[in-house]
């Protein structure tokens, strides 16, 4: 009895909060669908577009929750949830801005969705999961490789490949790769082998994002390892080593390569550069403010009009549009996450979920960390893109695939209970 009641209570809690999320997005949706809707009725002929894609994103979202539900009564949902509120927020954004960013971030969300379920499954067993590990690691690098090779400069960075209308960011996809690899490698060490092999793995990785001049990716990844290795080895030492070493490095790269540090002249001094280099983040902290509590509203910011404003500079649009409260609660959202994360490493079955797990979830807060404190000029501009909300799609389908190795944690706690 006590069983069949829990059950109950979680399908009305996912339930309740599917309304919720679903109110949430009407609402962020409706000034964009009515434009849409007076169009139509001015013109026989109007694009419905917008309509559509914001139809298939909410009757996706239900199908999804609600099969999964089905599937499996005992599971906990809050974490798809919390997926699909942050990026309909995203979808919102894109479709402000344009019809065909619309559409292509809801396939990117719909691939985003197929990438979480299947490596759900996948990582269900670690010995598929081990099996496998280095030929992950070796298409990783391959895929960066390629990058270099084929991959032209866009806005000072090597890291696109256009394919049509189509661009991609292999370092995205790679993202999902290092933390399986790590996860995978160290699950069973004894020895410094295993992490003096991922060292080298991490190492090539991060060398290839420096010569892609991706700075903040490859500042990500280096946190990205050093959190995987202290989560195995608990060696303070080695990893103060590695620290200096890395400090050292990015030092002389400094010294040597002038235009790198360049990029960071205007730190802490955007307010000198209000019409030049600063110029992106002073409109950021104007525009912000300008929101207030609870923002202008969807489509009615002007941070709109300036470059960047739905990749890099997305968090001062949530904050101008939707508001300073939505802003910091998108924030706390991550920061519960981790805690979620780190929690529930301690009761995992395997190390592999408690490594693959807390690193996405540090992942996912540094990358978030980055772009937040990038655009408010409290850290550097590195140029990261908000989780989930940034438009892109390989970078969606990457922060779906990190939530599948925190989403590994229920079902490695299920098994234990079963």
């Amino acid at each position: 009895m006590t069983a069949d009641k829990s059950v109950k209570n979680r399908g009305f809690r996912l339930s309740f909060v599917l309304l919720l999320l679903t109110a949430f997005q009407l609402i962020s949706f409706a000034p964009l669908a009515e434009r849409a809707i007076a169009e139509l009725l001015a013109n026989e002929s109007a694009d419905l577009t917008l309509l559509y894609v914001f139809a298939a994103f909410i009757a996706g979202e239900w199908i999804y929750l609600c099969t999964a539900r089905a599937i499996n009564r005992r599971g906990r949902f809050e974490l798809e949830a919390a997926a699909f509120f942050l990026s309909g927020i995203g979808l919102a954004i894109c479709a402000s801005i344009d019809d065909d960013y619309a559409v292509k971030q809801l396939i990117a969300i719909g691939l985003g969705v197929l990438t979480f379920t299947v490596l759900s499954w996948f990582i269900k067993s670690t010995d598929r999961a081990m099996a496998l590990r280095t030929p992950v690691a070796v298409a990783a690098l391959a895929l960066l490789a390629l990058n270099l090779v084929l991959a032209e400069t866009t806005n000072g960075a090597l890291n696109w490949i256009t394919i049509g209308s189509f661009s991609i960011q292999p370092s995205e996809l790679v993202k999902i790769a290092f933390i399986f690899v790590g996860a995978s490698t160290l699950d069973k060490l004894q020895t410094t082998r295993s992490l003096t092999a991922y060292l080298v793995f991490s190492v090539t990785c991060v060398g290839a994002l420096f010569l892609m001049q991706d700075f903040g990716t490859a500042l990500i990844f280096f946190f990205t390892f050093i959190l995987i290795a202290f989560m195995r080895s608990g060696d303070v030492r080695t990893i103060f080593l590695v620290c200096v070493g890395a400090l050292l490095g990015a030092v002389l790269i400094l010294l040597f390569k002038p235009y790198v540090a360049a990029r960071f002249a205007t730190y802490r001094h955007i307010w000198d550069f209000i019409n030049d280099k600063g110029f992106q983040q002073t409109r950021v902290l104007i525009y912000s403010s300008s929101g207030g509590l609870l923002g202008l509203g969807v489509g009615q910011g002007r941070l709109r009009n300036v470059f960047a404003a739905s990749t890099d500079l997305v968090f001062g649009m949530v904050c101008e549009e939707w508001g300073i409260l939505l802003g910091i609660f998108v924030i706390l959202l991550f920061a519960f996450i981790a805690f979620y994360a780190f929690r529930g490493a301690r009761k995992a079955s395997s190390a592999f979920y408690s490594i693959a797990a807390v690193s996405a979830a540090g992942m996912l807060l540094f990358q978030l960390s980055l772009n937040v404190f990038g655009v408010t000029d409290l850290l550097p501009l590195t140029g990261v893109t908000l989780p989930f909300i940034s438009r892109g799609g390989t970078s969606m389908i990457c922060s779906w695939g990190l939530f599948a190795f925190i989403k590994s944690l229920d079902f490695s706690l299920n098994n234990d209970r079963g």
